[in-house]
């Protein structure tokens, strides 16, 4: 099975070049069109649609009203081999326009996490599965 990811864009020609650069991604050319652009690996595609993509896909009447940011009702987490990728996208996003939400920081299932946004403000997240050597996963209380 593989994923296919995407977020409505006001500029998928900047959002392409946001993800490609930040997490070094190719692009999926041969999914490229006038309204769509994505990355992609072999076990996922994360694309960018723009918004005349609305009425194609029958959302036109879920088109938000207003301005973003809109709320976060999903996000993506793109899970990186180490904990030091995970600081360096962390470092790295306000570079090229986004920001940090949160961290990077030990989750109590034991990833290093960062919750970051994009230059919409879509809300993503980078992980690692395992934590930076001397640091342990804090317990939580349900």
């Amino acid at each position: 099975m593989k994923l296919q990811f995407n977020f409505f864009c006001r500029d998928i020609e900047g959002q392409l070049r946001f993800y490609r650069t930040l997490l070094d991604l190719p692009e999926a050319e041969h999914t490229r069109s006038p309204i769509f652009r994505s990355v992609h690996t072999a076990e996922f595609q994360f694309g960018f649609h723009a918004r005349r993509a609305y009425a194609l896909l029958g959302l036109q009447d879920l088109i938000p009203a207003g301005t973003p940011p809109f709320g976060v009702s999903g996000y993506p987490t793109f899970i990186l081999a180490n904990p030091a990728a995970v600081d360096a996208c962390a470092a790295s996003v306000s570079r090229l326009g986004g920001h940090i939400q949160q961290g990077p920081f030990p989750t109590y299932y034991g990833q290093w996490q960062a919750v970051l946004r994009d230059p919409e403000d879509n809300v993503f997240r980078v992980a690692s599965e395992s934590l930076p050597v001397g640091i342990s996963a804090p317990a939580i209380e349900f």
